[in-house]
């Protein structure tokens, strides 16, 4: 092997923050896998070397290695199985808590595939529940849309969605096969305000039904509301598969007099 080819190995297993880098060395060697595999170089499915061998690429001892894979394997990063090696897991489904995101758009960045089985549109008299959350009285008529959406013909989110007919009169009308309502709610009016309520549920069996759900499986529900022209006009609930999708949200934490 050349000197250049030597150097050029030795680069390509160079831990994040150089020499000087202060962090604990397992976790600079999960920025390392992380990056590897943000940046397409370990892909889905891509045979991660052997503890032994990162070991002894990174000059440190095989447990430190084992403790930085072990981690991702739980984040659900990695997957690892006895005898058969770690290997780099299919990206999870995610999506943000701080943005109001469009699904199709989720998943299409992702390098896959949407689409979306209506399984009820229509104009209906609200309950007390649902009039509490849109700010109506009871009874008031809303639009009333249940939509299933798929990745990859692999049922990821059921949208369960109450609209107030004055800001959206065309709601009906709309074909949501091929376009979200998030796609054509955004596009009516800014949005002023959004509230997010996180839950996890054990689904009733119309549910499990929809997303192809084992019974005992639990899901991931984001409650969702938002306001334009000072009122509530939407409010969702957005059901996920809680094994196989994640929430994130990252943001800027001020002062501890504002906390």
């Amino acid at each position: 092997m050349t000197g250049q080819a030597v150097a050029e190995l030795q680069d390509d297993y160079a831990l994040p923050g150089g020499p000087d880098d202060a962090r604990p060395l397992g976790v600079r060697i999960r920025q390392f896998v992380l990056g590897k595999i943000e940046c397409g170089a370990w892909p889905e499915g891509f045979r991660v070397p052997s503890e032994t061998e990162l070991a002894a690429r990174f000059g440190t001892a095989r447990m430190t290695v084992h403790g930085a894979l072990r981690d991702l394997a739980a984040a659900g990063v990695l997957l690892r199985r006895p005898r058969a090696g770690t290997r780099v897991a299919a990206r999870r489904p995610q999506s943000t808590l701080l943005e109001v995101r469009n699904i199709h758009d989720e998943i299409l960045e992702r390098g896959h595939r949407h689409t979306a089985v209506v399984h009820r549109l229509a104009a209906e008299p609200c309950d007390l529940s649902t009039a509490t959350e849109l700010d109506v009285a009871p009874g008031s008529p809303v639009f009333h849309s249940i939509i299933v959406h798929c990745e990859n013909d692999v049922p990821i989110q059921l949208e369960d969605r109450y609209v107030k007919q004055s800001f959206a009169p065309l709601y009906l009308e709309q074909d949501y096969s091929r376009r979200t309502p998030n796609e054509y709610l955004m596009g009516l009016g800014p949005l002023e305000e959004v509230e997010h309520v996180i839950q996890a549920l054990i689904p009733d069996r119309p549910m499990r039904q929809q997303l192809k759900m084992r019974e005992g499986e639990p899901v991931l529900q984001v409650r969702r509301r938002t306001w334009s022209g000072g009122s509530v006009v939407t409010s969702a609930r957005l059901i996920h598969p809680g094994n196989s999708y994640s929430l994130v949200g990252r943001f800027g934490v001020g002062s501890r007099e504002r906390a």
